[in-house]
């Protein structure tokens, strides 16, 4: 069952790129989803899309993810919409095509269902045409890849309600994703516009010979494009007028808007010649990389970026930050109780092949990772929720790892956590990585944690509800045999 609230089925009309983009972001949040796309090849193209999301929305969040949804192809538009909370269409930018298609599953779908339109420019007021209840379609453009980036621009049309844009608002958020409200329908909405003007004069400076494709690139990536990651553009330039601010930028730099350095309002005749230049230049920027490997390439890069931003909280990064924290109170609701008569049975993954190193075993840092897991779980049922953590947590001041067997690619691995002694202010536990296959132990960490006032960032005492749920663990746990491992130092056994 699907942890966000009101969503276990979505129905999705197109598997092209941004619909298995979409048909990820659904799935790894645990919504299963029902998708209608005519291509025979539609099977194949979506798994490969789910394939790489699952690597990198794995490799992109510390929280484990959700039990993962079911996906189903079915025969018709209608079909799809049947029996779901929610509908999202990613047909090609045809008006009549996609007109028909949220015709016909608008037919079939409940008088509450949402509908979210992926188009990149296509005016929801005309989309809306022949709907049954038309004032439930918004448009919901998201950005390549759909299971990374986070941008989500919500248009509504003439027709569309203030309660379906609030509801297609909350979807997206709760996949972590950052919806931004348009007040006004527009043809292209906001960050295509501003891309285009890019991708325009890109093009006119490709057709006049004075920069490649790969300088042109290079001037965004090692230059602009950096900032843009973070701040976007209008608060550089803000930053750029010192401490006067946009009023001094607009008054130094202004006048050269009049100059003649861009052909924005106009676009280069788009002839086999300026085609093939493109073509060659794209093709040598390649370097002979597929496009599946660029893929993971981008992917990759966008990883690094919005976990960077994250250290900050700013940003995509936020955005991030606030996902990784759904994925932790999920992860705590989602949890059936343990027996606390025994260590807790708390965290379960299957190794994934990047968790392996060049000597093909799992990474030692795999290890600490899965007990940091584990512990984070542990902290959720004592009560450490997403409320609290908005006041205090507990943070790691010491840890100790030992390394028992191995673990290779494949293998499925839980941990345990026991309690061996906690304060006002202290909290010590100790956890075994099993191998599930025979129990046996693969590693082990010893964790201490102290109790902290996020404000103040100083110690402090847990709430009265955590230290009771410790109080209560640890009348079972205290019974409990000392692991053999606890307490010990580099190479020597406890004293």
């Amino acid at each position: 069952m699907s942890p966000i609230p009101g969503l276990d089925r979505v129905g999705l009309l197109g598997g092209g790129v941004i619909g298995g983009g979409w048909a990820a972001r659904f799935l790894l949040n645990g919504v299963d989803v029902q998708m209608f796309d005519p291509d025979p090849e539609a099977p194949r193209k979506v798994g490969e899309v789910l394939a790489n999301a699952r690597r990198a929305t794995n490799k992109l969040v510390m929280p484990a993810l959700p039990t993962e949804g079911t996906l189903t192809f079915v025969d018709s538009p209608e079909a799809a919409a049947t029996g779901v909370q929610f509908v999202q269409e990613s047909a090609p930018e045809r008006m009549d095509l996609k007109q028909s298609l949220l015709r016909r599953a608008s037919t079939a779908a409940g008088a509450e269902v949402v509908f979210g339109s992926s188009t990149s420019g296509l005016l929801p007021s005309e989309m809306q045409q022949g709907m049954t209840h038309p004032e439930r379609l918004v448009v919901g453009h998201p950005f390549n890849p759909v299971y990374l980036m986070p941008l989500v621009e919500i248009c509504g049309g003439q027709l569309t309600s203030d309660a379906a844009k609030a509801r297609a608002a909350e979807v997206y958020a709760a996949l972590g994703m950052h919806p931004l409200p348009l007040s006004k329908e527009i043809d292209g909405f906001v960050a295509d516009r501003l891309m285009e003007a890019l991708w325009r004069e890109a093009l006119w400076l490709v057709n006049d010979g004075i920069a490649t494709a790969e300088e042109i690139d290079d001037a965004i990536r090692f230059g602009p494009g950096l900032r843009w990651s973070f701040m976007g553009t209008l608060l550089i330039y803000r930053i750029a007028g010192g401490e006067a601010g946009m009023r001094h930028f607009m008054a130094q730099f202004g006048p050269a808007l009049q100059w003649p350095w861009s052909k924005l309002t106009d676009v280069p005749e788009l002839t086999d010649e300026l085609l093939d230049t493109l073509v060659a230049q794209s093709d040598a920027q390649a370097d002979g990389a597929t496009i599946r490997e660029l893929e993971v390439l981008r992917d990759d890069c966008l990883i690094a970026v919005m976990q960077g931003l994250r250290t900050t909280g700013y940003g995509a990064g936020e955005v991030l930050d606030r996902y990784e924290r759904q994925l932790f109170e999920w992860a705590g609701q989602a949890a059936d109780a343990p027996d606390p008569t025994q260590p807790l049975r708390l965290h379960e993954v299957k190794v994934p092949t990047e968790w392996v190193d060049y000597n093909g075993h799992m990474n030692d840092s795999r290890f600490f990772q899965l007990t940091s897991e584990a512990g984070d779980r542990f902290l959720h049922s004592l009560g450490v929720d997403a409320d609290y953590l908005q006041t205090a947590s507990y943070y790691t001041v010491e840890s100790h790892t030992s390394f028992v067997g191995q673990a290779k690619a494949g293998d499925q691995l839980y941990v345990t956590v026991q309690l061996l002694s906690h304060d006002e202010k202290r909290l010590h536990f100790f956890c075994s990585v099993h191998r599930a296959d025979d129990d046996s132990v693969a590693a082990t960490a010893e964790h201490m944690m102290l109790h902290v006032d996020t404000a103040s960032g100083k110690a402090s005492h847990a709430a009265a509800h955590i230290l009771a749920s410790l109080g209560e663990l640890a009348t079972h746990h205290d019974a409990l045999p000392r692991p053999p491992h606890a307490g010990r130092h580099i190479g020597q056994p406890r004293s």
